[in-house]
């Protein structure tokens, strides 16, 4: 199986195969856990379901994932990570060596608990507010930020100027939008006008344009080390192959095709930033090619099945997500994906170590390990 290559994207997944051996052996041989010192001081994560920690489970919302099998791989504890155990930002805070941030809606994240970051992410939220809107109430992008300022408005009180300005500068922030507004929004013409009202390119530069408004109102807020991984080849997730459009060997190509705008455009808009503001650090991560990758390679990484999910209901197991109190696979870390929708905790655990060790052609321009290095 392979997929096929976007148009327009800089990075060609199918180029992977010949150096497959080489970055495999880079990427899994680097520690699994990073000892010592924290490397920021916070980190605040803004998202969705890819990235959540548990803030659906305290809003009216149909998305959540507080039920087993999810947590199946966490001693058995739901937490609302929708995943059978840790998730992307669980791991990358652990190579950063802090603790993974609590859920903002949490009603005990509060005091001295937000000091280390707060996580804000939401499953279904997207870019665009009406993203998502068929699950439920559920905090997008736009209220995130407001969420954020919120926590912001805390810390202000809990430390001096000078040591606040120092403390968010040093700070690192994750940025996970955009899969909901095409799963949830653009390939749903059922529910949803956008695909009727824009082209392709022009939903991608809708999107673009709102992303870029809070990207800078990041910066504002005093904010400099952002991280912001594009999408993912998402016509090759259980959901999307379980549509039966493709073949049943192969991903849902015109869906991976019109997602190169987007990810060519966020990466040339983090170049834009990182030239125009004054001691930023922005960072494109190049999940399409990471998640290509695996996909192109799964033996090289130990997985065994890439087509289905292990724990859903339907034709690649991916038409119905996971449902509550399912068996799902045994063999979970054989799996690319949990779900019909997110990666296990041995896919996550890949591209967590991807963006922090990668070459550029991972997180552009630096990956994450160097970006908490620079001041």
């Amino acid at each position: 199986m392979k997929i096929n290559d976007m148009k327009k994207m800089s990075i060609h997944i199918g180029g992977y195969v010949l150096i497959a051996a080489v970055m495999v052996s880079v990427i899994l041989q680097q520690p699994e856990l990073v000892t010592g010192q924290a490397r920021v001081p916070a980190m605040f994560v803004l998202g969705d379901s890819l990235v959540e920690v548990g803030n659906n489970n305290f809003l009216p919302i149909i998305a959540r994932a507080n039920y087993l099998p999810y947590g199946i791989d966490l001693n058995f504890r739901p937490t609302g990570r929708f995943s059978n155990g840790l998730n992307f930002i669980d791991l990358l805070a652990r190579l950063v060596n802090i603790t993974s941030p609590p859920p903002f809606a949490d009603p005990t994240t509060s005091g001295n608990r937000i000091l280390g970051g707060v996580n804000y992410a939401s499953a279904a939220a997207g870019i665009l507010d009406e993203s998502g809107q068929n699950y439920g109430s559920r905090f997008s992008m736009n209220q995130q930020m407001v969420n954020l300022q919120t926590t912001l408005s805390q810390l202000r009180t809990m430390m001096s100027p000078q040591a606040y300005t120092d403390y968010l500068s040093r700070s690192l922030v994750i940025l996970v939008f955009g899969s909901n507004d095409y799963i949830n929004n653009y390939l749903m013409p059922n529910l949803y006008s956008s695909s009727f009202r824009y082209r392709p390119p022009e939903f991608a530069y809708l999107l673009l344009n709102q992303y870029a408004r809070q990207l800078l109102a990041l910066y504002s807020l005093g904010l400099r080390k952002i991280f912001i991984p594009g999408l993912a080849p998402l016509g090759c997730i259980p959901n999307q192959r379980a549509t039966g459009v493709a073949p049943p060997d192969r991903c849902v190509d015109n869906v991976n095709k019109i997602l190169g705008t987007f990810n060519e455009g966020l990466k040339s808009l983090v170049d834009q930033l990182n030239q125009r503001l004054p001691g930023a650090i922005y960072v494109y991560g190049n999940t399409y090619s990471s998640i290509g990758d695996i996909l192109n390679n799964p033996v090289a990484y130990g997985f065994t099945v890439v087509d289905r999910a292990c724990c859903g209901v339907g034709r690649n197991q991916g038409q119905i997500t996971c449902l509550p109190f399912q068996t799902p696979c045994l063999n979970r870390s054989q799996y690319v994906f949990w779900d019909a929708f997110h990666p296990t905790q041995a896919a996550n655990s890949i591209l967590a170590r991807r963006a922090f060790y990668g070459p550029p052609s991972d997180a552009y321009p630096v990956n994450v390990q160097q970006m908490t290095l620079l001041h």
